[in-house]
């Protein structure tokens, strides 16, 4: 019915043009949640724009437009995305504004069902005009634009996906592709409108050269199924995805606060302790292909405790060594918000250099340590920082200076300054170290976790409104990077109740379980022993009752007395 209104309300503006088709239409009402008045409002200045900007009766054989199409500036990958959206690749250092016109360019490569647009490596003068423009435009657009480093591009779209300019390995056929179009017009369309291959009726497999079907200069577009990576950098990194790429959004299976309080109650610790191992039991759900290279055996902590393929931190290759890019880290999502952390396993004397261009190629603020250096007489994690205020370390092309060190009863402060010795830039960086989680068990109160928690929660606030025009990622601000020992065992407990609190706080509904599960999808084997999952529950039953959201309940005699990590 939105369908056959909406045909019927725009043909009576189009005269003598061809009748708008049924997909077409279906295409508009999408991009407007099925409002029949909206999407003709979208349509009609869309049509305004097209006719407005010359985006009609397009020629491919024809000069200027010939010549525009022939650089190869403007190109869709023969490949697609993680999500199986469409690659277009805009190379802006081709663009000579001398040789193409406006009218032109926007006949080679007019963007279309844009998903998300990667601007790379920009140079130093884009950086001011982009970051006022961000400011001006609505938020559904803003927080469709990111600006990433080179090697944060392979974070968005697979490295086989991406063209050897872009860090892949993928060698572009434009003509090839260029040819596809013309082949596909043909098959679709008489000789007589071979000439309009730019207007909104055309539908081919591989997106047309000028398709526009969803853009709309006064309003941002809705988002499709298409992505487009710009060979242009602005900030090191941006871990900037919208809200709902995230894996921990609102999704069904939670419960209430009563609801969960009840089921704890009554499965008890051995309940819960039967849970985890059912969850535990399940076979890890991604490859480790690149933790097994013999290059990159040698860096990891743990023989047993490798990392996921497909949610690995890639570091910049240096000297063509391709294992180079290996570090045992993954992108692990927070509430609402992709890629929040990096779970990663305390650094070894010879990854130190790797763990701070991680963490400067990533643009973290906050470094969080759950484990200590020594435990039991055993070596848990390297000192890779500067231990007393006022001294410094080299590791790699990074010197640290410890600028100050606060010292309380279940945590350490240290104010780090980060210096990239080869490009002579200077970051802040904090480092967050909790001492109070035991050599063997959890804590036997989830108080001083809790509070450790909203500490780092106020320091990453804090540092990222610091960074100003500097980030363009999320508003929660670059990836934290959490690490124990392994990475796996405290670094996913403090993950969980992050991700559970925060879930409390904005919608009332927990569902402990269901997270760990999608944390252990990206960071395996991540909650490493039952206790852990236990004081899960028992920490976010005493966030609720601390916020007077429920009555106090004793629950210590939940807390087992375990090896913890």
């Amino acid at each position: 019915m939105a369908v056959k209104k909406f045909i019927e309300s725009v043909n009576r503006t189009r005269k003598r043009r061809p009748a708008l088709n049924w997909r077409t239409a279906v295409k508009f009402l999408c991009a407007r949640k099925w409002d029949v008045s909206r999407a003709v409002a979208l349509y009609d200045q869309h049509e305004i724009t097209r006719i407005r900007e010359g985006l009609v009766d397009l020629d491919p054989d024809k000069e200027p437009l010939k010549s525009e199409l022939d650089t190869g500036k403007f190109t869709i990958l023969p490949t697609r995305d993680s999500t199986g959206a469409a690659i277009a690749v805009f190379t802006a250092r081709i663009h000579c504004p001398q040789t193409s016109s406006h009218q032109t360019t926007l006949q080679g490569g007019y963007p279309a069902k844009l998903k998300k647009v990667l601007i790379v490596t920009a140079p130093l003068w884009f950086k001011a005009p982009f970051k006022i423009l961000r400011l001006f435009v609505r938020e559904k657009l803003r927080d469709r634009v990111f600006t990433v480093s080179l090697p944060q591009l392979s974070v968005h779209i697979p490295r086989e996906s991406l063209p050897v300019g872009l860090g892949g390995a993928l060698q572009v056929a434009h003509n090839a592709w260029l040819l596809h179009c013309a082949k596909s017009m043909a098959n679709r369309a008489s000789p007589s409108r071979l000439s309009a291959i730019s207007t909104i009726e055309n539908e081919v497999e591989s997106p047309p050269i000028s398709e526009a079907e969803e853009v709309q200069p006064q309003e941002s577009w809705q988002p499709t199924t298409e992505s487009a990576a710009s060979p242009l950098a602005l900030s090191s990194a941006s871990s900037g995805f919208s809200d709902d790429d995230s894996l921990h959004c609102d999704s069904p299976g939670g419960l209430t606060l009563a609801e969960f309080i009840e089921r704890v109650r009554t499965l008890g610790k051995g309940g819960l302790t039967a849970e985890y191992t059912e969850l535990k039991a399940r076979p890890p759900q991604g490859t480790f292909n690149h933790s097994k290279l013999k290059g990159n055996q040698a860096k990891n902590r743990y023989t047993d405790v490798l990392c996921y393929d497909h949610s690995r931190v890639l570091l910049s290759i240096e000297e063509d060594d391709p294992t180079s890019d290996y570090i045992n880290a993954n992108f692990v999502d927070g509430y609402k918000q992709k890629n929040a952390f990096i779970s990663t396993q305390g650094p070894l004397p010879k990854t130190c250099a790797d763990f701070w261009r991680m963490v400067w190629e990533q643009g973290t603020v906050v470094v969080v340590m759950t484990t200590r250096v020594m435990e039991r007489s055993r070596q848990k994690c390297w000192q890779y920082w500067p231990l007393d205020e006022g001294s410094s370390e080299t590791y790699g092309q990074f010197t640290l200076t410890t600028v100050s060190v606060d010292k309380q009863a279940d945590y350490v402060v240290s104010v780090l300054d980060l210096v990239n010795n080869k490009t002579e830039e200077k970051r802040s960086v904090e480092h967050l170290q909790y001492t109070s989680w035991p050599d063997y068990g959890v804590p036997e109160s989830a108080g001083g976790m809790l509070g450790f928690l909203q500490l780092v929660r106020s320091s990453q606030e804090r540092l990222t409104s610091g960074l100003g025009d500097t980030w363009a990622g999320h508003s929660r601000g670059p990836p934290v990077v959490v690490h124990c020992s392994a990475g796996i065992g405290r670094t996913g407990t403090f993950c969980t109740l992050d991700i559970c609190i925060s879930r409390l706080d904005e919608t009332g509904t927990v569902d402990v379980r269901g997270t760990v599960e999608k944390i252990r999808a990206q960071r395996a084997f991540s909650i490493q022993m039952p206790d852990q999952y236990i004081f899960c529950h028992v920490a976010l039953i005493e966030y609720a009752a601390s916020k007077g959201l429920s009555s106090p309940i004793d629950l210590s005699h939940f807390l087992a007395d375990r090896d913890s990590d």
